[in-house]
């Protein structure tokens, strides 16, 4: 089966606006009743354009076999800003319009924090048990569940294997193994000054042991581990493992330079590797992915995906709560798989077909099985902010590590302050 070139990383963009709430909110709107919790009836699934394809299907089979609990798709944009402001717009007027409500991963706290969301507890609760563990943290605020994951995304370590015949076991390896590669670049990475620099920064702090913030989204980026991580990140693209030209990359930019044979290995979602695969492809036939690595084995990726939610004013909740249960039956996880839409059904990685058509899916579990959440925070963009302005600054200003992530505590510490 052809991979089919997915563009997942749509999922890992933040928009700007920041929501301003430290504490979970109080909803507004006729559907909030304790009736709408056991009330079926039609609902609407609203869902960024980029990746309803995947859903269409899915929709069309809940339609014909509920004909009485139809639900109607309600695309939004393509671009994670405008996605959002339509959500907020509906949410801030108390309207129910929209019953559930395919989530980035990291707006859940932000929503769940204002009182928009439906707790999945009592009669909306849900079993997660077969689901893997990472995207379940991400749907997760306060100890609570506020949705159901519907599939997820980790990065993988892509590599030419006529330049690099083996994983690399942990980061000293991977560095050893980039003094071998001549005439071209060894590594590339997003560390382009937006999110994807916010991903890469939490990836080697938590790979190194460390992290940003902790589970109350208290910074702890001054931490000795998430210095060290940081400082990791900073050597290797001074001394050149990484590539220089990688603080001008997205991730499309990545998939360029490893496409076209500039670089010998590379950070990226797993879309990466269909469009290797594809005719005029540098490396068609020549690639093999592992899971990222860190400090002292496989690494630890941060996470992307759609967690499904329920509009706190949904009135067929009942409904709405059965609709992102089916969205992760086998049937349906596997058509993602199928599609090069990371699902969130354990079980799916294991499948022998799904394994025999997409060669990365055992490294994907790997790496999803040891991923992280990005900070549960209801002011995440102001996080993201502090992460991308200082990390920027370590790695092309010359700002030491020490004083960068003491720049960055003040900055999420003050934008926690002004948001509560």
């Amino acid at each position: 089966m052809a991979l089919k070139r997915t563009k997942l990383v749509a999922t890992v963009a933040v928009a700007g606006m920041a929501l301003s709430s430290c504490s979970i909110g109080q909803p507004k709107g006729k559907g909030n009743t304790p009736e709408s919790q056991t009330a079926h009836g039609p609902i609407t699934f609203a869902m960024g354009k980029n990746d309803t394809d995947k859903l269409r299907p899915v929709i069309d089979k809940w339609n014909k076999q509920h004909p009485e609990e139809k639900v109607r798709l309600q695309e939004l944009a393509g671009e994670a800003d405008a996605q959002r402001d339509t959500l907020v717009q509906s949410l801030e007027s108390g309207s129910g319009d929209m019953d559930v409500m395919a989530l980035d991963v990291v707006w859940t706290a932000q929503f769940a924090a204002h009182g928009w969301l439906a707790p999945l507890e009592g009669q909306l609760h849900t079993d997660t048990s077969q689901l893997l563990k990472a995207p379940v943290e991400s749907a997760t605020y306060r100890d609570k569940l506020y949705a159901l994951p519907q599939n997820t995304n980790g990065q993988l370590l892509f590599r030419n294997k006529e330049l690099v015949r083996d994983a690399p076991k942990n980061w000293d390896d991977l560095k050893h193994k980039c003094t071998t590669i001549k005439n071209q670049d060894c590594l590339n990475m997003q560390l382009k000054q937006y999110e994807g620099l916010t991903v890469t920064t939490a990836s080697f702090m938590d790979g190194w042991g460390g992290s940003i913030a902790d589970e109350l989204a208290s910074p702890t980026v001054t931490k000795k581990e998430s210095q060290e991580g940081l400082q990791a990140l900073v050597d290797a693209y001074q001394d050149k493992t990484i590539a220089s030209s990688s603080t001008g990359s997205t991730e499309e930019e990545t998939n360029l330079a490893f496409t076209q044979g500039q670089s010998a290995m590379a950070v990226n979602w797993p879309y990466m590797y269909g469009s290797s695969q594809e005719d005029g492809s540098a490396v068609k036939d020549k690639v093999d992915v592992s899971p990222i690595v860190g400090k002292n084995g496989v690494g630890v990726s941060t996470l992307g995906g759609y967690n499904n939610a329920i509009n706190v004013n949904s009135e067929h909740k009942a409904t709405a709560k059965a609709f992102i249960e089916f969205i992760v039956n086998e049937e349906n996880q596997k058509s993602f798989a199928e599609a090069s839409f990371p699902p969130v059904l354990a079980s799916i990685y294991d499948d022998p077909q799904i394994q025999k058509d997409q060669p990365f899916m055992p490294a994907l579990k790997e790496t999803l099985e040891h991923a992280k959440p990005r900070p549960q925070s209801p002011t995440y963009d102001a996080v993201s902010k502090a992460v991308q302005d200082n990390a920027y600054a370590a790695l092309t200003e010359g700002r030491p590590v020490d004083q960068a992530t003491k720049d960055m505590d003040i900055a999420i510490k003050t934008a926690q302050g002004a948001e509560g």
